[in-house]
């Protein structure tokens, strides 16, 4: 799987606010404690605005903030916010394709990768990182050398 520098962007700018103490914060904080361009940013804040994962409120004391807790909200609501789909193959659905052949298996092994991918990242809430307390099975796959190369 290949994440995109926006997917990236927006989870760590969704973190960033379920990290917020109080308060709307301002997307110029946001940009700048995460190392984000800001035009980039507010685009990605939009698309989170529209997926109902975020509020804002505008005027100087104005800014964004979760739409829910962020117990609620998983890495996998957020990158589907920006991006669509976890796992597309081409831009179809695993469960769209039709294999003929010797590869006729093949669409079972990415229905499996999804599979794999919506267990970690439907299981990851925003308040699970900032909180810094992973899912057991999440830091049990961290924990393989072979997960780090």
């Amino acid at each position: 799987m290949r994440l995109s520098a926006k997917a990236d962007y927006a989870v760590r700018a969704a973190i960033e606010l379920a990290g917020a103490e109080e308060g709307p914060v301002k997307g110029e904080v946001v940009a700048t404690a995460q190392d984000i361009p800001l035009k980039f940013l507010e685009n990605i804040l939009l698309d989170m605005k529209q997926a109902g994962l975020i509020r804002s409120r505008r005027g100087p004391v104005g800014g964004y903030w979760l739409a829910k807790p962020g117990a609620e909200i998983m890495v996998a609501d957020v990158i589907r916010a920006v991006e669509g789909p976890l796992a597309t193959v081409r831009g179809d659905r695993p469960e769209e394709l039709d294999y003929h052949g010797a590869s006729g298996p093949l669409q079972d092994v990415w229905v499996a990768l999804r599979a794999n991918i919506r267990a970690v990242l439907e299981e990851v809430s925003l308040a699970d990182i900032v909180d810094k307390s992973l899912p057991k099975p999440v830091v049990a796959l961290t924990r393989d050398p072979a997960a780090w190369h």
